[in-house]
């Protein structure tokens, strides 16, 4: 019997967060709370695979015009990136309370993007830059399905048991 509210959700640890040494310091905020990896893995995709990632399912260049997809673009290809999906209850709300807002200016404390990154809207559009902001969480459920399977195959999924979920599911 499925258990109801089990979910999948896709992050992806950006460049930046690779680059400053943050991935298992924010990786262990999401085991603590009892999400468990199902799949992980690093790669540098190429654009294609980007472009189907933040337009195709995401629709970034449809809802933030041309301008904004090409800096997200070309911030993800500033280096390797490390894609996981995690599992647990309603995984995709908790993931994005935990991550916080996309700008993290407006990222509360106490979330990734507020106690590691620090940076406006306004002030990267002066700057003509994009956002550093450390990682990438599905938005709901349907999105999480989409991603998941573009950015792995069903071989590379995996099921086992946690020692903590009798605590935690």
């Amino acid at each position: 019997m499925a258990k109801p509210n089990l979910e999948q959700t896709l992050i992806v640890f950006k460049p930046d967060a690779l680059q400053r040494g943050l991935v298992g310091e924010i990786l262990t905020r999401f085991e603590r709370v009892g999400l468990r990896i199902v799949a992980t893995k690093m790669l540098a995709p190429e654009k294609e695979h980007y472009y189907k990632h933040y337009e195709d399912i995401g629709k970034l260049k449809t809802r933030a015009g041309d301008h904004i997809f090409d800096i997200t673009l070309e911030m993800m290809n500033a280096g390797p990136v490390i894609a996981m999906v995690l599992e647990g209850v309603e995984s995709v709300a908790l993931v994005r309370k935990l991550v916080g807002s996309t700008e993290p200016k407006s990222s509360a404390p106490g979330t990734i993007r507020g106690d590691y990154s620090h940076m406006s809207y306004g002030y990267a559009d002066t700057e003509g830059k994009g956002i550093p902001n450390l990682i990438h969480a599905s938005g709901d459920p349907e999105e999480a399905e989409k991603e998941i399977a573009h950015w792995f195959s069903d071989p590379e999924l995996f099921d086992y048991e946690a020692l903590h979920e009798k605590f935690t599911r």
